[in-house]
């Protein structure tokens, strides 16, 4: 069984973010003049994440998750490099 304290991550699609209810941990102490630094340190997480919570917060008025649009790309641009670079190695191969 894992704790709030030991999994502040949820698996939401491809990327990992931070819970609803930590995000609003974060946006609570940034309410009560907490520095990205001290929030960084009191929650154990990145400032970087911090600092993006705070300005999704700060932009949309909400720390939920919004739906992305459009269909997701099968191929990434590094996959369709390494493909091209495989073909390109088996013809030279020939």
């Amino acid at each position: 069984m894992q704790t709030a304290s030991t999994n502040i991550w949820e698996r939401m699609g491809r990327y990992w973010e931070l819970s609803e209810f930590k995000s609003g941990t974060v946006i609570g102490c940034h309410l009560c003049n907490k520095s990205i630094r001290e929030i960084s340190l009191l929650l154990n997480i990145p400032r970087s994440t911090v600092r993006g919570v705070i300005t999704k917060w700060k932009q949309l008025g909400t720390t939920a998750t919004q739906p992305q649009s459009g269909k997701p790309r099968k191929m990434t641009e590094r996959s369709q490099r390494m493909l091209k670079r495989t073909v390109c190695r088996s013809h030279q191969l020939q």
